[in-house]
């Protein structure tokens, strides 16, 4: 396939290769295919390799329209056009997922060779996820790219590019840890209005997310204790560089717990001053 050919056996190329794909359908397609090899032993990160490229915007279409967060409208779910640009955005965010699980694999090296399993693992549950909110979409009267989009969470990747301790703090368990909060009021509303199909998609995403933001847990306990950190604190210190100091709830105290949150960082959230 040509894909395989692209890649040559090497996930720091396949990884690339998915950053680089422009193509949403194709993005994600790939994706799932240099997952599967990776799991089949036939894509693997070769023992010398050259320095990761710095940073930059991943692939988009040509049509999709970013813009400021302030600047998207606000619609409401009532109705379809609302719904839709609701599933829009949510399909962005996982697009977006893919990136941000890719770029982890091909720019964070010399850690466990578990390191790279989960985020390959992460950028094929994604990959998917775009493809049942993409599928919802296309019910909806729409594609991907219809509506503008936010880069806030590329953004994110951008900035902690330099540091994978604040990249697994700050992406992970900040800014995808949202979804835990958000998502069941949303599956909640949809239902209400019918859109069961959708509410479904959600909860698949609300489940296998909690896996997301424990894997970020996990590599940023172990990031911390290679540089002798206490790690509840320097999470209060890199939400105050890079988030504003703390994070607005409701949080679900529930799937953060599960996702390797404990008590004393989540009232951390809520009184950031607290401990």
């Amino acid at each position: 396939m040509q894909w395989d050919q692209l890649a040559g056996g090497d996930l720091y190329l396949a990884a690339q290769a998915c950053l680089a794909e422009p193509d949403p359908v194709s993005k994600a397609a790939m994706t799932r295919h240099f997952a599967a090899a990776f799991r089949d032993g036939r894509l693997k990160a070769p023992a010398e390799a050259a320095p990761p490229a710095p940073i930059c915007m991943p692939g988009r279409p040509a049509r999709l329209e970013l813009v400021h967060p302030s600047r998207l409208p606000r619609r409401g779910l009532g109705s379809a056009s609302g719904r839709a640009a609701f599933i829009h955005a949510i399909a962005h965010i996982e697009l977006n997922a893919i990136d941000l699980a890719w770029d982890a694999v091909y720019r964070f090296r010399g850690l466990p060779a578990s390191f790279q399993a989960d985020w390959v693992s992460c950028a094929d549950d994604e990959a998917r996820h775009f493809g049942l909110l993409r599928a919802r979409l296309l019910a909806h009267g729409h594609d991907y790219a219809d509506f503008p989009a936010h880069n806030g969470l590329w953004e994110m990747c951008e900035k902690t590019a330099h540091d994978g301790l604040a990249r697994m703090a700050l992406v992970p368990r900040v800014l995808e840890a949202r979804g835990l909060d958000v998502t069941p009021a949303m599956i909640d509303k949809l239902r209400a209005l019918g859109d069961g199909e959708t509410a479904d998609v959600l909860e698949i995403i609300l489940r296998e997310e909690v896996a997301h933001v424990a894997a970020g847990t996990r590599w940023y306990h172990w990031y911390c204790r290679q540089a002798g950190v206490e790690p509840r604190n320097r999470f209060r210190e890199l939400l105050g560089e890079y988030a504003g100091g703390y994070l607005h709830g409701p949080f679900n105290d529930e799937a953060r717990l599960l996702a390797g949150f404990d008590a004393d960082e989540l009232l951390l959230l809520v009184e950031p001053s607290a401990g």
